[in-house]
């Protein structure tokens, strides 16, 4: 069910008080809980929750042929799959626009921000490669799905272990796992999502925030000011003054997130 009209217009009441219902700042995110290791299955595993926000997300990998632009680089495939479990809103079936989005924006800041060296993951050039799988999965949907998926994302890549691999047979040999770990660099793309909400522009918006939002932009940058992707979703337009405004919060929010996340990446 989307949110009343009532119960929007109220919180672009609130959002020009600078106010919002949870008590939060418009720049300030919710309570961030992250685990590792949650599959025994996966070579690298996380659980992420931010508020009520929930999402798994699995690395897998196998070898396969290298795509022909790149013959000497392993191979990223990010999926995410929108549970109906986690929302009313998700239907079961082929993945619909939202969960293409969601993964090839996850996708898009792991890339660009060079966060996992694929030349590394090359076993011989033109012929053999690993593939990187990194699926998605919803639990609970109280918006904010992005960036909690790409926060799942980095955790689970930077904890993933590379499986043995047998030369002669040409399989993987999956359980058993040597000292090689994911090649990922020390300069982590955190991904943030910044919103538009009449005058305000918010970060980890509610569910409900989410549904009224007229404009968003999502950034994937280092906390050093470096800004690696950037895309624009919904309808609404900026200003050139709105996205200097964006760019500026959504920096010093890249830099409060990887304060709470960066045990992982020591």
């Amino acid at each position: 069910m989307e949110t009343p009209n009532s119960t929007g217009d109220r919180i672009a009441q609130y959002l020009k008080d600078g106010k919002r219902f949870d008590g939060r700042k418009p720049g300030e995110f919710r309570e961030i809980f992250v685990e590792t290791g949650v599959s025994k299955k996966a070579e690298g595993s996380a659980r992420v929750r931010i508020g009520k926000t929930e999402v798994i997300v699995g690395v897998k990998m196998d070898v396969g042929a290298p795509y022909p632009d790149s013959p000497n680089k392993g191979n990223l495939m990010v999926t995410s799959e929108l549970l109906p479990l986690s929302s009313s809103r998700f239907e079961s079936g082929p993945p619909k626009f939202p969960a293409i989005e969601l993964g090839r924006l996850v996708d898009r800041g792991i890339r660009e921000g060079k966060f996992v060296d694929f030349k590394k993951l090359c076993i011989k050039e033109g012929e053999k490669v690993w593939t990187v799988f990194v699926d998605i999965y919803t639990i609970n949907h109280d918006g904010n799905l992005l960036d909690a998926a790409a926060i799942g994302a980095l955790v689970a890549l930077k904890t993933a272990k590379i499986p043995k691999y047998d030369g002669e047979t040409g399989k993987v040999i999956y359980g058993e796992y040597g000292d090689e770990m994911m090649p990922v660099s020390k300069e982590i793309p955190i991904v943030t999502t910044v919103h538009r909400i009449g005058d305000s522009i918010l970060v980890d918006p509610t569910l409900e925030e989410e549904d009224i939002s007229e404009a968003r932009v999502t950034i994937g940058g280092s906390c050093e000011g470096k800004v690696f992707s950037m895309q624009k979703g919904d309808s609404g337009d900026l200003s050139i003054e709105e996205m200097h405004k964006i760019l500026e919060l959504s920096e010093n929010v890249r830099k409060e997130v990887f304060s709470k996340i960066d045990k992982f990446f020591k």
